[in-house]
């Protein structure tokens, strides 16, 4: 007999398939030794519906629910993230785990997402998914607000084309609205008055600049 917890709607499973790609999100950023599992509610004795990394457990996709995640969910009442907790696995590995309830339009609970960090692996390993490979490109603006964003990716654009010696004098205006264009950021509103006032151009200038570019695409 099937231990049901709550009967899901088409709603429901849709808004649980939407959560698939958070777990391979986590999974790719924490590496091999987190173990991320994606339950549902509706059937508890199979209730992991998608899971990333199970080796950690040996536990794959219809594995049941584990009692500390039951414990977990009815501990949580109306919060949807439980506290980190500390649990061993089978051959006695240590985990250190947290569990994130995923609610519906309705606020039900209808699955948990269950993230077990192994905590058994040597350091230098579960490290070596943290540092960067040496050509990789680090720069990332944190920006405090959208105006702020524009202006620092502008600046950072021009030292870079600035400094590109295979970009002609006469064309570095052009290779900045391009780059611009191709890191996204004239989606932002008024993005192009800023380009235009920075670079002391038109915008009817940074208009066809990107009217080219996107000719040139096509």
């Amino acid at each position: 007999m099937s231990a049901t917890f709550n009967p899901l709607s088409d709603e429901d499973h849709a808004i649980l398939a939407s959560y698939f790609p958070v777990v391979d999100g986590i999974a790719a950023l924490i590496g091999e030794h987190c173990e991320i599992v994606l339950h549902s509610l509706e059937f508890l004795e199979h209730s992991a519906i998608y899971i990333v990394n199970g080796h950690n457990t040996d536990r794959k996709i219809g594995s049941p629910i584990t009692d500390r995640a039951l414990w977990s969910l009815h501990h949580m009442q109306t919060d949807s993230v439980s506290k980190p907790y500390f649990t061993r696995a089978k051959g006695g590995v240590l985990m250190k785990s947290i569990t994130i309830a995923i609610r519906n339009g309705r606020q039900h609970v209808i699955g948990l997402i269950c993230i077990n960090l192994n905590l058994d692996v040597p350091v230098s390993q579960f490290l070596s998914t943290f540092i960067a490979p040496q050509e990789s490109d680090t720069s990332v603006n944190f920006a405090s607000s959208v105006e702020d964003l524009v202006a620092q990716t502008i600046e950072s654009t021009i030292d870079e084309i600035q400094n590109d010696r295979n970009v002609a004098n006469n064309n570095k205006n052009r290779q900045i609205v391009t780059t611009l264009f191709e890191k996204g950021i004239f989606d932002i509103k008024d993005a192009i008055n800023q380009v235009a006032e920075r670079l002391d151009i038109s915008r009817h200038t940074v208009y066809l600049y990107i009217r080219q570019i996107k000719q040139d695409n096509e």
